[in-house]
């Protein structure tokens, strides 16, 4: 029998596809080649599957693309140590300040909904958005919905289009997935080559 979901799903995603700003990837992609070509820092962040991403991304943007690329989450230590010295919000910020964050550097953020000040959504990743503003470092990001407030802070910003409202969140993580492996395979960044593709 069909499964009418999965066709549905994928006729959702390609029109998704369609409607992605390569402009902003383009954007994206020279703000990278400028931030390797002075030698300055990436720096993901996410909540979630957000940070799941941003941790898979740091291996690609270091390892594909040679660029000197962290995310906080992936020190859980500190992570939680924060969390319960501190509060929530602050754990990004604190500890992008700590890693003296400078306009020479770069934030990327991976998020559904792009923080929302008012709401305390995604409290953390807000207040690393405004140091970020702070310190001059350019900020790109890969966000649902309306963008939140990363779209409204960021030097490029992809917001990949709501074509299903009860399919958001899979939705934005999914393409914010591809955006990034497209970023690092495209030949101005792209350094090394995959394992598989060098294979006879």
């Amino acid at each position: 029998m069909e499964n009418l979901f999965a066709n549905s799903y994928l006729l959702e995603a390609q029109k998704i596809i369609e409607q992605l700003d390569a402009g902003q990837i383009e954007e994206m992609t020279k703000l990278l080649v400028n931030l390797r070509n002075q030698k300055g820092r990436l720096f993901l962040v996410g909540v979630g599957g957000g940070a799941g991403h941003a941790s898979h991304a740091v291996n690609d943007f270091r390892k594909i693309a040679g660029i000197e690329s962290y995310s906080p989450s992936d020190n859980v230590s500190e992570l939680t140590a924060r969390t319960n010295d501190e509060g929530w919000e602050t754990t990004y910020a604190a500890w992008l300040k700590v890693s003296n964050l400078s306009a020479k550097d770069m934030l990327f953020v991976f998020s559904v909904g792009g923080g929302d000040a008012e709401r305390n959504i995604s409290a953390n990743i807000v207040n690393a958005l405004k140091l970020a503003k702070e310190t001059g470092c350019k900020i790109i990001g890969v966000v649902g919905r309306d963008g939140g407030f990363t779209a409204k802070v960021a030097d490029a910003c992809v917001i990949v289009p709501t074509v299903n409202k009860d399919y958001i969140t899979p939705h934005t993580e999914s393409f914010q997935a591809m955006v990034w492996h497209l970023l690092v395979s495209d030949p101005r960044l792209q350094q090394m080559s995959n394992k598989w593709e060098s294979q006879k």
